[in-house]
């Protein structure tokens, strides 16, 4: 894909068959939302998916990295991990990591007590 906004169509397109998951800008990139929870996280090209204890071995299985960034002398890593490749071509796939994703901020929203709004 050409270019970021490009990828960000595409993906926000195949995600659909999900419900109804919006692009934010944000942190240089763009975040990835359903429900008003972000479950997903654009940088150059590239989407991390949300992960948990319930998810997190199944991408290091795969040996996806995490999400990082510089802060200061270190590299922070943050809860998302890198897609696998293979799922940017198979809509099918792509929401079985998706959905995963989902539940995993899901999870996370419930362990930190926020109230979720679900569609009906």
């Amino acid at each position: 894909m050409a270019s970021e906004s490009a990828f960000l169509r595409y993906l926000l397109d195949q995600l659909q068959l999900i419900g109804p998951v919006v692009g934010r800008k944000m942190f240089g990139g763009y975040g990835v939302f359903l429900d008003g929870l972000m479950f997903g996280l654009i940088m150059e090209d590239t989407l991390y998916l949300k992960i948990d204890g319930d998810s997190k071995q199944d991408f290091e299985a795969l040996g996806l990295p995490a999400f990082t960034y510089p802060r200061g002398n270190k590299e922070i890593a943050l809860s998302y991990y890198q897609t696998p490749e293979e799922a940017l071509d198979d809509v099918e796939m792509l929401c079985t990591w998706a959905n995963r994703a989902y539940l995993a901020a899901i999870r996370s929203a419930a362990e930190k007590g926020k109230k979720l709004t679900r569609r009906v």
